[in-house]
């Protein structure tokens, strides 16, 4: 027996637990512990918070000490608590963007103060100890073998799907008036949303796209550091103060709006363990700009225009011919709705089911 771990909250981890909960017929153990884990980065030892968190870790550890088979943690950020966990368990690893912060070998969302890389490095040391690791993209499983020594056998690879009944063409009119790009996403570091804006502050420049704004969904980040700050710095230090437009979090039905009426989504991440908005943007209709870094080419397939992730002009020059080449753009629509089509939960689930299975057999 298998009990799936299902964290509530909204973001893409969340949405994975959620939508493998909804389609597996397994016991499964709700818990709000990941959210509290996303809240808490870059707070003090010190802190009320601190102590706070080391006794939601002890209740949480008492939870699943009762549970009886396999257990199935639904993120990397979860690990923690397999170092505990008695009975054998599957971890799914979405990416190992905080592992390369960890070691500095960039600043993909923030470098962790003191605390996180304690839990941080017995996230990585509960990976390993992990029975099976599903890796939701190839590119995640390269780094689980490069960058933590896990071997090959132990990783399967089970892309996530995406919500086709939410993500469809819509034919509700824009709440814009103006023709305009789309970024969705964070405004973290690897999110690269500053090369975006120096493209399409060069785009502006040429005088048939004076109406064009450039349309920003989600949420800034988390608490690590100011990140809209840093994103208004730029866009004022490029003049873009009126070309910008952000919308915060928004449904995911006026998410499809905001997809169907785009003339675009560009994506221009450095890293992503697989990234949804381009298959979300493909299946209502929108096409694609995206980076070719880490898993968002076998994601978005040939079905996107990918380009260098610091590329600035050739960002540029992508955008200028979606948005005045007809047949281009159709063609993307077309290869678009036909890659997105390949992503489905239940098929994320079926294979999910099978290794389950496997490791029942082999460990239990």
């Amino acid at each position: 027996m298998v009990n799936l771990l299902v964290t509530v909250g909204s973001g893409a981890m969340d949405t994975y637990s959620q939508n493998l909960a909804e389609k597996l017929d397994v016991p499964k153990v709700y818990t709000d512990i990941y959210q509290r884990i996303a809240e808490r980065f870059n707070i003090s030892w010190l802190s009320r918070d601190a102590l706070r968190a080391v006794m939601d870790d002890r209740n949480f550890r008492k939870i699943l000490s009762k549970l009886s088979g396999v257990v199935h943690l639904p993120n990397q950020h979860l690990g923690r608590y397999g170092n505990s966990l008695r009975m054998p368990y599957i971890i799914t690893v979405h990416d190992l963007i905080r592992y390369f912060d960890l070691k500095k070998y960039g600043i993909y969302i923030h470098h962790p103060n003191f605390r996180d890389r304690f839990y941080l490095n017995c996230d990585y040391k509960g990976i390993k100890k992990a029975a099976r690791i599903i890796a939701i993209s190839e590119a995640t499983k390269r780094d689980l073998i490069h960058h933590l020594g896990i071997p090959d056998n132990r990783i399967s690879v089970v892309y996530p799907g995406i919500d086709h009944v939410t993500f469809r063409p819509s034919f509700v009119a824009s709440n814009f008036e103006y023709p305009y790009i789309l970024f969705v996403g964070s405004e973290h570091p690897r999110k690269n949303l500053l090369t975006l804006l120096k493209a399409f502050s060069r785009l502006k420049g040429r005088s048939s796209f004076g109406n064009l704004k450039l349309v920003k969904v989600g949420k800034a980040g988390g608490r690590e550091a100011d990140f809209r700050k840093q994103s208004m710095e730029v866009i004022e230090s490029l003049n873009l103060d009126k070309e910008v437009v952000f919308t915060g979090v928004v449904s995911g039905v006026d998410l499809r709006v905001y997809y169907s009426n785009a003339e675009c989504l560009v994506f221009p991440s450095i890293y992503e363990g697989f990234g949804f908005p381009p298959l979300e943007a493909m299946a209502c209709g929108c096409p694609v700009i995206t980076s070719d870094s880490s898993s968002l080419p076998e994601v978005v397939g040939e079905a996107a225009i990918k380009i260098s992730s610091r590329d600035v002009e050739g960002l540029a020059t992508a955008l200028e011919k979606i948005l005045t080449k007809r047949q281009l753009r159709e063609e993307l629509i077309t290869k678009g709705v036909k890659q997105a089509a390949k992503f489905s939960w239940e098929q994320t689930a079926e294979k999910t089911l099978r290794i389950y299975e496997e490791v029942e057999e082999n460990f239990c």
